[in-house]
């Protein structure tokens, strides 16, 4: 899940100093169970042939209800979003709540669309989004921009997961400061990415999808515990959204206007309002999400899950009011990222920070491994498969899937290692508006083919321009460039969400070259796919092969 920067400033150590010895032999203890657990999941539902895509990288397409369930909870509501949302409240207020509305849009968008993705993938075997765009539009280049730019999306969030652990060690006191040497300072993330990238290798994922059950158990304990402990100790939620009132009424010197709301004015509704929706579009189109999706064994297992799914809604409402819990329990950081982990911290007694802590380690574990795993799936069926090799055999596409999926984990701690945190969190507020921009060909191809695929290209590559620009040019008090993802709507004027915007130019240029080019009797490529293939379930058989064109067919 997607959320605002909190802050500008870099996502660095802001512990009070020392190690909480208690709190840090608690995580130690539920890494060591989860890595256990990771490990011993390549045993679990394993089939007699294993080295294949739809073994390692969908989980053999077996989970049920409960585990899809879990799987997907473990994969939308990340480490960051445990840390970014109320983090995003405790920066400015109410602005941080557009994350609780726009999951609650999300599941009914998904159950109009996701069954008729899942069964015509369980039919043609398809892996990834680009393998349906490929099948459904006869286009390797449309193809290959929506791998591209699911990948592009994918990078800096598996960054930020990493980030999330950086900080919740930070605040423990784990590693030192920013003087001690950088290999001790930086070791015991580098040894949870190393147990990360093993079990993922060995397991793929059935690591994640068993982990999560650790994960969202944990999660939904802090957070019962910590909505009810931690007013008990501040006074009450009258105090607390008092105290928050008064601190968000004072003037930030950087801006020269109030710190923020504790509800939204009339001027930050346009914001507000496009933000959610345009968050909702996109949440589903990120590979993560599709790739624990198509995991699951039948397409009534999908449409159970977005109806239970808003569970987790309720979670984050509850899990935003931390913000304000921040604000009234005195919590002063420089960098907003870190003070729900020094909430934690200061609110619990010590074997329960640990737990805590550890619901935000494996928060970041489980997501990171999803990322990863869908990432490499885009390549290899998408850039391998399609352009490198497109003899290789289920085995090398395996082989290539797990490397791949080192390189991508590789990558991302490079860039946390390396770079300004700072710079992680622009690319991923960048993802969410590149990744909205595969809506068009993902979600218009499971309805109707009347989109050409030349012209669905074309508006793409107008979002993903528009998109990039609009947001280089949105400045904060502590950067030029990237500074947020609002920006003021052409033609409107208002102060709108970035990726929407770029979204509707997007459409807008899709339809006017659709209906140039079927004027112009461009051709339109084959549609391997027919009309029973989108409501197909788990019992009918699978064909794998592209259809000849003689029967190809679409959906109107």
């Amino acid at each position: 899940m997607q959320a605002p920067s909190a802050s500008g400033h870099v996502l660095a150590a802001d512990a009070s100093g020392g190690v909480n010895g208690i709190a840090l032999a608690v995580f130690i203890f539920f890494f060591l169970a989860v890595t256990v657990m990771g490990f011993l999941a390549a045993r679990w539902r394993k089939a007699e042939q294993s080295d294949n895509l739809d073994e390692w990288g969908l989980g053999g397409r077996s989970f049920g209800t409960w585990v899809t369930w879990f799987l997907l909870g473990g994969d939308l509501y990340t480490a960051y979003t445990f840390v970014a949302v109320p983090a995003a409240i405790y920066a400015a207020g109410a602005a941080g709540f557009f994350a609780v509305p726009y999951t609650i849009l999300v599941y009914p968008l998904i159950f109009t669309f996701l069954p008729r993705l899942w069964s015509v993938s369980h039919k043609h075997g398809y892996v990834t989004t680009s393998d349906f765009v490929r099948g459904r539009f006869g286009s390797k280049a449309l193809s290959l921009a929506v791998a591209l730019t699911g990948i592009l999306a994918t990078m800096p969030y598996i960054a930020l997961q990493l980030v999330g652990i950086q900080a919740v060690l930070d605040v423990m006191g784990v590693g030192g400061g920013e003087s001690t040497n950088w290999f001790i300072k930086d070791l015991p993330l580098l040894i949870a990415f190393g147990v990360l990238a093993a079990y993922t290798y060995s397991s793929g994922l059935r690591a994640p999808a068993l982990i999560a059950f650790v994960k969202d158990g944990l999660i939904y304990i802090v957070i019962a515990v910590a909505i009810i402990y931690i007013p008990i100790k501040l006074g009450g939620f009258d105090h607390i959204f008092h105290v928050a009132g008064d601190a968000f009424a004072q003037t930030n010197p950087a801006t020269g206007k109030p710190r923020g709301e504790l509800a939204s004015g009339p001027n930050a509704q346009w914001a507000y309002a496009t933000l959610a929706l345009g968050s909702a579009l996109a949440l589903f189109m990120y590979p993560h999400s599709i790739t624990a999706t198509l995991s699951s064994q039948s397409r009534n297992v999908i449409r159970r899950n977005t109806t239970i799914l808003p569970l987790y809604s309720l979670m984050l409402g509850l899990l935003a009011l931390l913000g304000f819990m921040a604000i009234a329990a005195g919590i002063k950081v420089q960098n907003g990222q870190l003070a729900i982990p020094q909430l934690f911290e200061n609110m619990f007694p010590d074997w329960f920070t640990g737990v805590a802590f550890a619901a935000i380690g494996i928060g970041a574990l489980v997501p990171a491994a999803i990322m990863s795993i869908a990432a490499a799936n885009l390549f290899t069926r998408n850039i391998y498969k399609d352009f490198l090799k497109p003899g290789a055999t289920p085995a090398q596409e395996h082989k290539v899937a797990k490397l791949v999926s080192l390189l991508v984990k590789v990558g991302a701690l490079v860039f946390v290692l390396t770079m300004d945190k700072t710079v992680a969190i622009n690319f991923q507020l960048l993802g969410g508006i590149w990744i909205l921009q595969t809506m068009p060909a993902l979600v218009g191809g499971l309805f109707t083919r009347w989109f050409h695929r030349w012209a669905l290209l074309a508006g793409w590559a107008v979002g993903m321009v528009y998109g990039t620009v609009a947001a280089y040019g949105v400045a904060s008090p502590t950067q030029k460039h990237f500074g947020g993802s609002n920006a003021e709507i052409p033609g409107i004027g208002e102060i709108g969400y970035i990726g929407l915007t770029a979204f509707v130019l997007n459409v807008l240029v899709t339809v006017v070259l659709t209906v140039v080019l079927r004027a112009a009797k461009a051709p339109a490529g084959v549609d391997e796919t027919s009309p029973e293939d989108y409501t197909a379930d788990a019992g009918d058989k699978g064909v794998q092969v592209e259809l000849p064109p003689a029967t190809a067919g679409s959906v109107h």
